[in-house]
């Protein structure tokens, strides 16, 4: 299997994550999140689910073109993973934008507002982000008891979803010092292909740098480090750490979907995986 290469600051924790496994599912948890009381999180592999062909495994997404009884099974599937049900579980319509959902219970899918974060200081509230390549940030504050996740692709990313996120989590009562932040699976620096153009943009905006790019084998063009951008990105917020959980989504395929990997292959559809988080009872 090939392993992510991610170039990093001094001060950002690096892991692989904690692999868990439950009833043919594999999760990764972040070391910085999985010993807090009173949560539950994880980001979820493909691995487990009832979907076939190049939708294989555990596809959490409606938006892609699998059959939704297939994606409903798989969603409930995912909930066990947390002791709770599907119907526990939102997900929001994401936009790669920087709006945030405040959640005072859960949402059906027909009731998901437009939006790339969530945040909710209520317990069996189980907040969950879809990514194939695009970076899931999940938050926790243990002493206020508020959570946030977010969908930050590099757009997102750039425009500042993590800080609309961590924002609406102070709203909730959170104090930024007390938040702990968690970055994971995403496509990783060996395997993110840009042009120069992307390049330019980035080292326009904030927390660009020359050390995010390499040269890549194509004239003009480089090899991106998203997850490290995002981690630069998140804890400009503030917030007190931030841990990168380090897999390659598109050198991975035997744990995540990729549509990278997808449009590469010339697929016409590929699958989505879940990231999660979730207060428990008192």
């Amino acid at each position: 299997m090939t392993q992510p290469t991610t170039q990093t600051t001094p001060d950002a924790p690096v892991t692989s994550g904690i692999e868990r496994r439950k009833n043919g599912l594999t999760w990764f948890e972040a070391e910085s999140l999985s010993d807090a009381q009173g949560v539950r999180h994880g980001f979820l592999s493909r691995k487990g689910g009832v979907s076939d062909g190049i939708h294989g495994g555990l596809n959490v997404g409606f938006g892609s073109d699998d059959d939704a009884d297939r994606v409903a099974e798989n969603r409930a599937r995912a909930a066990s993973a947390f002791d709770t049900s599907a119907d526990r579980l939102t997900t929001v319509y994401q936009v790669h934008g920087i709006d945030v959902a405040v959640l005072d219970k859960p949402l059906s899918r027909d009731e998901a507002p437009k939006a790339d974060a969530m945040v909710t200081d209520r317990p069996n509230v189980m907040l969950g982000i879809l990514t194939a390549d695009c970076t899931p940030v999940l938050f926790h504050d243990p002493v206020a008891g508020v959570i946030g996740a977010c969908h930050s692709g590099w757009r997102g990313s750039y425009a500042g979803i993590s800080a609309s996120t961590v924002d609406a989590m102070v709203q909730l009562g959170a104090r930024r010092e007390n938040i702990c932040g968690a970055v994971g699976p995403c496509i990783a620096r060996a395997s993110y292909e840009v042009d120069g153009t992307f390049r330019d943009t980035i080292l326009k905006g904030p927390e660009g740098a020359e050390d995010l790019f390499d040269p890549s084998a194509r004239d003009g063009h480089f090899m991106f480090d998203l997850p490290e951008y995002v981690r630069r990105r998140t804890i400009a917020t503030g917030i007190a750490s931030v841990e990168l959980v380090a897999r390659d989504t598109l050198a991975e395929e035997d744990l995540f979907y990729s549509y990278r990997r997808t449009t590469l292959r010339k697929e016409p559809d590929y699958g989505r995986q879940l990231s999660a988080i979730m207060l428990t009872e008192a």
